[in-house]
């Protein structure tokens, strides 16, 4: 983007002649004793526009007094040796780590087999949040399939940490849980399993008449939805008989690489799990672009599954996963012009029937928030960036890579097609 260019040069060569201008300005230091503010006075304005005084507060002045009683490294070395302890422990708290200090993924424990469900509208209810890729997969599915409510029911819930008495997902007031009446997740994993004692885990699938848990685990929920068939649904078909072996060695490539791949990034707690995996998300990210330089989905004309799982990584990679899980080598927008026309193109997908789309399963900017806001250990002040934000995206612009009208086999496999 030439304007972008022009506009960040601008900046620069701003920023670089500030620094060069001289002091314009005086300040007058308090005595250190009692306290460590300083009162700093512009020529005519102050650093705030006001022409007021501004007290700026320098702390306790360890840095300062700190050579009379030991060296400074020594302090610094100290504090830096027992931060990272720190860190480390919350880390692992946080996402359990093998001796080499890579993430390792916890197992889901409960799952269903597709002839588990029966064919009746409104008796399955999905619990989903809206910063979670792997809930936005089930998401997806809903939309895709037809299948979003009253066919089946969904609840977005909230996260928030401080709230939920295990994990982080909490029921809001504006979206209350309607099967269990619930205050967060793990009141519906105990209302369905007393005495859970496990991970409370989103999304969740369960069957409110028999008010049992269906499945916690993505992919096995994506496929219940995928065979689903309910009156009013639609045809189509995420696993072709004759794709299913190439969905999934590709999608169990896009598992390791990118859909866990930017979590193993963020959890990582030593450099060398880091570099590991960041050398195999770049290398996979290089194949997939290669592929959508050379047909409009990943498995040709289609979409299928694999798109579905691709796709929740992708469409927050910049926003969220390029800076919080310091995975921004590369980006999306800068680096590969083939995923980001592919991303905006999945975004723009229209099923027929006005229902649930795929625009309406994700909120990037909540996410980014929800993401920079909960994950204390990785993001310790709480402060959000301001980007980049969904319109930075540009998930509406054009994408160059065909119509976006579903419901037909332009688009889709379609069920019971030859």
């Amino acid at each position: 983007d030439t304007r972008a260019l022009g506009t960040n040069k601008h900046l620069r060569s701003s920023s670089l002649s500030a620094c060069r201008t001289p002091f314009a300005t005086r300040v007058s230091v308090l005595p250190l004793r009692g306290s460590r503010t300083v009162s700093t006075q512009a020529s005519g304005r102050d650093s705030t526009g006001s022409g007021s005084s501004q007290r700026v507060d320098r702390g306790l002045g360890i840095l300062e007094w700190t050579g009379k009683v030991a060296p400074q490294g020594l302090l610094v070395a100290g504090v830096k040796t027992g931060w990272q302890a720190a860190w480390r422990t919350m880390v692992t708290e946080l996402a359990p780590q093998d001796r080499s200090g890579s993430y390792v993924r916890q197992s889901y424990s409960i799952t269903s087999e597709v002839v588990d469900l029966k064919a009746e509208a409104g008796r399955y209810h999905l619990y989903l949040g809206n910063a979670c890729p792997w809930c936005h997969r089930a998401g997806l599915a809903l939309a895709l399939r037809g299948l979003g409510p009253p066919l089946v029911t969904f609840t977005r819930l909230g996260s928030d940490p401080t709230k939920a008495r295990r994990g982080g997902w909490i029921f809001t007031r504006q979206d209350p849980d309607p099967v269990f009446g619930a205050a967060d997740l793990w009141e519906v994993y105990d209302r369905l399993q007393p005495g859970w004692r496990g991970r409370c885990t989103a999304p969740l699938l369960v069957d409110r008449i028999t008010r049992k848990a269906l499945s916690n685990e993505s992919s096995n929920i994506v496929v219940l939805l995928g065979a689903l068939q309910l009156p009013g649904g639609n045809r189509v078909e995420l696993r072709p008989g004759q794709l299913v072996k190439q969905i999934d060695e590709l999608s169990d490539k896009i598992y390791s690489a990118i859909n866990n791949g930017v979590y193993r990034a963020g959890f990582s707690t030593s450099q060398e799990a880091y570099d590991r995996v960041m050398s195999e998300m770049l290398s996979c990210l290089d194949d997939l672009e290669d592929r959508l330089s050379r047909s409009r989905f990943l498995l040709g004309d289609k979409f299928t599954e694999a798109d579905l799982r691709l796709y929740p990584t992708i469409v927050r990679f910049d926003a969220v996963y390029a800076g919080i899980f310091r995975c921004g080598r590369r980006t999306i927008r800068g680096d590969y012009p083939n995923l980001q026309a592919w991303m905006r193109d999945v975004y723009q997908i229209k099923m027929p029937g006005g229902g649930l789309q795929v625009s309406d399963t994700i909120d990037v900017d909540a996410a980014r928030h929800s993401y920079y806001t909960s994950l204390f250990p990785l993001n310790p002040s709480g402060i959000v960036p301001a980007g980049p934000t969904a319109a930075d995206l540009g998930l509406g612009l054009p994408h160059g890579r065909g119509g976006s009208g579903a419901g037909t086999q332009d688009i889709f496999y379609l069920k019971g097609s030859s």
